[in-house]
């Protein structure tokens, strides 16, 4: 399990659970900044002592080698996989350089140390005095809150309304700046992963540019730099969508904390000062104590906690409630209290006092509670009602004739889905499309409406529906095979749990799934992959029925599920599964080993590239393409990571450059056009210029394959995006020998690369 997510509504608790998960991610920040502040003096090391190159580059390795980082939430994406790995193969590159003494090191500083001395002062710079501040607050907030607490009810009202109101004003700040503090840490741990790790790629591109052989190391890693910075693009996306749906979520508990405090159905959390009576003549003290009262066996479990003596947890106590009634300060010279009856004490009453008026009623209701004669325990709260739109007949026929008219006029449109229409119209359209006596307009033929207002009217009924097309109770079953397993395991328990959808929700689901697939299929034209079709539909087809941190974090995992869908639809929605085995079972085909190319690489240097001479844009720019809002959430993901395959540009490969992808090649597997471009140039003005080998030169002496055909043997899955996927019986033409050992090149359907040479038979 790696670091707690923090809770939002935890911060007005402040329970004691609640600061341990912030020192748990104050400790891993601070090991980032140690981690950083080493990585730079070793970088330092290797410009100021090219004498001693070698050492300090077995010492930069085994800084990379050791360090890991820590993730939030209880299961990773296949991208933060490779990412968190890329460090462990940084360092095994490193101990192969070590045999090249001849590296000459230049442009180090501003393609590592800059980025990752800014990263540290800028970010951890900041989180650390975020966190000065935070302390200061807590201890200024409990000291001022203590004194009013001890204040005299018998002082005159306008004394009390003046220093409840001066407490109350140090309270909200107080917890705004811990909701602050919460939101800057959660914001830091996501954002390192790639903002360390790529200055380290830049860094290895600038060691390699300067090697004689630099043109053929750089075509030997094109593969894993290819994978990795896809990695990277994804990982940056979901965190722009991620973020933006912790910052709404942090706004919605700041307007409304009292909503979000009721953190447990079954029980009720927070601080409340316990009275000890001691014998004569020492009267009585009280302790600040944090309580949890269990509604169904009505046990209140207190432990004794200070915030101001170093967060020290004392010995928990637990007693069954009887009976809760209101103390008046005609009693007791202090206010809020409550006299508790205890069952396992009889004759013994435990006197305790609340925070505010607003804490005791609170606790009276949690409690069950006497009050006297005029009070009102608690509040009704309504939300308003929004869109009233159902999953009938009238909703199917809006979701079929939006599709049609958007498959008619704009699937060629460049952010389609990603730019949205004027508010008020597409809510206007909505209210119209599912009204009965007036959605019959054709929306295909309609000039009223444009298309972006016909796409985001179609995401706000599906958001709008009183539940989400994939249902709440399917949502744990969903997202569980999409954090782990292989493509094929995922992929099968999707195809299951769709059969166990309501049939109308299939129903709509499928129709869905087929117009998103032929967008993709347009994705050279409108930019809309399969992997940015997930990131703005999978929080409106699945979301949990709780408003958490944790829940948020749970994002990538849907954009995982609704790519499968899209890449798959066909088979999910076209055949009934015969069977749903577990994950865990075996492929139905005994195919032979394929052939790792990891292994074949770490016998020798490998190049990485250099973010200094990378372009890297997203896919639509909001401010060249269009003038329209468009959603929040970044387009820098090209790739699916639901099956890490790719349709990319090696059908433009000619056949004796077959085996390698260019240097220059597009990361996107859309195209460019006009002033948004959506491919990374790889162009390197200071990589030595290699001339091309001849025919002869390029060929193996002794290959027995040169330009014959082959038949698939055994069906094969692409696992990247340079390998070809195909099914028994499959013809390729034009199979040469590859450079990779254990690897085919040859030809299907119009698309050229990698077939593992044991799953065919050459003919």
């Amino acid at each position: 399990m790696g670091l707690h997510p923090l809770e939002f509504s935890e911060c007005y608790l402040d329970s004691p659970t609640f600061r341990d998960k912030i020192k748990a991610h104050e400790a891993e920040l601070d090991k980032t900044n140690r981690f950083i502040k080493e990585l730079y003096k070793d970088g330092k090391n290797l410009i100021n002592a090219t004498k001693q190159l070698g050492a300090a580059q077995r010492k930069f390795a085994q800084s990379l080698g050791e360090f890991q980082f820590e993730y939030i939430g209880d299961a990773k994406t296949d991208d933060e996989k490779c990412i968190d790995e890329s460090l462990q193969e940084f360092s095994s590159f490193l101990k192969n350089l070590e045999d090249q003494r001849e590296l000459m090191m230049k442009n180090i500083t501003e393609t590592l140390m800059k980025p990752l001395e800014k990263f540290r002062k800028e970010q951890l710079g900041s989180a650390k005095a975020e966190r000065k501040k935070y302390e200061k607050e807590t201890e200024k907030y409990y000291s001022s809150l203590e004194k009013l607490l001890n204040l005299s009810a018998k002082k005159k009202e306008p004394q009390l309304q003046e220093a409840d109101g001066q407490v109350e004003t140090m309270r909200q700040h107080f917890q705004e700046e811990s909701v602050d503090y919460v939101c800057k840490l959660q914001d830091i741990q996501e954002r390192k992963k790639f903002e360390c790790v790529e200055p380290m790629l830049a860094f290895f591109q600038t060691v390699f540019t300067f090697y004689h052989q630099g043109f053929e190391l750089a075509k030997d890693f094109d593969h894993y730099k290819r994978a990795l910075q896809i990695n990277i693009q994804n990982t940056r996306s979901r965190f722009e969508g991620t973020r933006s749906e912790v910052v709404d979520l942090m706004k919605r508990i700041r307007d409304a904390p009292q909503e979000y405090r009721q953190t447990s159905p079954i029980s009720s959390e927070g601080y409340l000062y316990v009275q000890e009576k001691r014998p004569p003549p020492f009267g009585s003290s009280w302790v600040k104590r944090y309580c949890t009262f269990v509604k169904e066996q009505k046990i209140l479990h207190m432990v004794t906690f200070d915030h101001r003596s170093g967060g020290k947890m004392g010995e928990k106590e637990s007693v069954t409630l009887k009976s809760c009634v209101r103390k008046t300060t005609d009693m007791l010279d202090r206010r809020f209290c409550l006299d508790i009856e205890i069952t396992d004490r009889p004759g013994i009453v435990l006197t305790v006092q609340a925070m505010s008026e607003d804490d005791l009623k609170f606790w009276m209701q949690a409690m069950g509670g006497k009050e006297p004669v005029g009070f009102c325990l608690g509040k009704t709260y309504s939300k308003e009602r929004g869109i009233d739109a159902q999953l009938d007949e009238v909703g199917v026929s809006f979701v079929k004739n939006a599709i049609r008219a958007i498959e008619t006029r704009g699937v060629n449109d460049q952010g389609l889905y990603r730019v949205v229409g004027v508010s008020s119209k597409v809510q206007k359209l909505v209210n119209l499309m599912i009204d009965e006596k007036s959605n019959e307009v054709d929306l295909s033929t309609s000039e009223e409406w444009d298309v972006k207002t016909i796409t985001s009217a179609l995401k706000l009924y599906l958001r709008s529906l009183p539940e989400p097309l994939m249902t709440y109770g399917l949502y744990k079953a969903f997202i569980s095979p999409a954090k782990s397993g292989s493509p094929e395991a995922r992929s099968q328990a999707v195809h299951c749990l769709v059969h166990k959808l309501p049939e109308k929700n299939r129903l709509v689901l499928g129709l869905l799934m087929k117009h998103l697939a032929t967008v993709a299929d347009h994705s050279k034209q409108n930019l809309m992959t399969v992997a940015n079709l997930g990131v703005v539909f999978g929080p409106t087809l699945m979301r949990p029925q709780e408003d958490t941190v944790a829940a948020i974090m749970d994002l990538k995992f849907q954009n995982i599920v609704v790519e499968i869908l899209i890449e798959q639809n066909e088979k999910i929605f076209g055949d009934v599964p015969e069977t749903c085995p577990s994950p865990a079972c075996a492929p139905t085909f005994n195919a032979p080993t394929r052939q790792s190319k990891k292994s074949n690489r770490q016998d020798r240097p490998l190049a990485v590239y250099n973010p200094q001479s990378l372009d890297i844009q997203p896919a639509l720019s909001v401010g060249n393409c269009s003038n329209s809002a468009t959603d929040e959430t970044s387009l820098g993901s090209n790739e699916s990571v639901s099956s890490q395959s790719s349709a990319g540009s090696a059908t433009e490969t000619p056949p004796e450059k077959a085996n390698h992808t260019p240097v220059s090649a597009s990361l996107s597997s859309g195209s460019s056009s006009g002033a948004c471009p959506t491919a990374a140039s790889w162009s390197n003005t200071g990589t030595p210029r290699v001339t091309k080998p001849s025919a002869a030169e390029g060929e193996k002496p002794g290959d027995s394959v040169s330009g014959r055909k082959a038949k698939a043997v055994y069906p094969c899955e692409a696992e990247h995006d340079s390998e070809l996927s195909f099914q028994v019986g499959a013809i390729f033409n034009s199979v040469v020998a590859s450079r990779e050992p254990g690897w085919l090149e040859g030809e299907l359907e119009g698309r050229r690369g990698l077939i593992p040479e044991n799953y065919v038979e050459l003919q």
